[in-house]
């Protein structure tokens, strides 16, 4: 692709705007991601832990599809910060907690109250891991939540970086969440309950792991449907 090619993909990257119809259709499809699969998610759960992570999931699920009516006066900031903290009233122990302190921490990026562009959503991201990352110490590697939750963060930023548009890059985030996810199942616990099973964790994927790469495959199906669909950004 020539020069001229690129610079137009870019600028149409840059153009591209969601708000909070958007954020709404994101929410609701990851919610119907985590539904899906929540009893795949108590059993992989039963492997080392005590099998209510897919109910916890469901009790998330139920968080998000509340959290944004589009006729709703909050503005951005407002809807990521109260879904954080509704989800922090989960009762789920560390994963309600952490997805909780994940999406309240992408509140206090840098963005407009309105609508936000690719740039804005990486920001938005990177904040919310930032905030996470304060509450445990886990990295990639240690067979939790992130294992997935920072590549795919990671993967957004690139795509931002790149010039992709919020659909490609989401669609980049969910790829490397579920490469990430998958990762888990040749990796030894080394946090939580599971730590104490050792070995015994080989062989399983994590089950947070899993749940951050259903909640990016469902951010990203509900912009890859608007796309298809021909609906406009907000």
């Amino acid at each position: 692709m020539g020069r001229t090619g690129k610079h137009a993909i870019l600028c149409e990257a840059m153009k591209e705007r969601i708000g909070k119809v958007e954020i709404a259709n994101m929410f609701a499809e990851a919610a119907k991601s985590l539904r899906s699969q929540h009893e795949r998610l108590s059993e992989l759960d039963c492997i080392a832990g005590d099998g209510d992570h897919g109910t916890t999931m469901l009790r998330v699920a139920e968080q998000l599809e509340r959290a944004v009516d589009p006729a709703n006066p909050k503005n951005l900031k407002s809807i990521l910060r109260d879904t954080g903290w509704s989800i922090l009233g989960v009762d789920g122990g560390a994963s309600s907690a952490i997805l909780g302190t994940f999406f309240a921490g992408m509140a206090d990026a840098g963005i407009g109250n309105d609508s936000m562009d690719c740039h804005d959503l990486a920001e938005v991201f990177e904040s919310g891991l930032r905030a996470v990352s304060k509450q445990t110490k886990a990295q990639p590697g240690d067979k939790t939540m992130m294992d997935a939750l920072v590549p795919a963060v990671k993967a957004l930023r690139s795509a931002d970086s790149a010039g992709r548009t919020i659909p490609d890059a989401l669609e980049e985030a969910a790829s490397a969440a579920r490469s990430g996810a998958a990762s888990t199942k040749d990796l030894i616990a080394r946090y939580g309950r599971s730590r104490f099973l050792g070995e015994k964790t080989l062989g399983h994927p994590d089950p947070g792991a899993t749940s951050i790469a259903l909640l990016f495959n469902g951010f990203s199906e509900a912009l890859r449907t608007e796309r298809k669909s021909g609906d406009g950004s907000s």
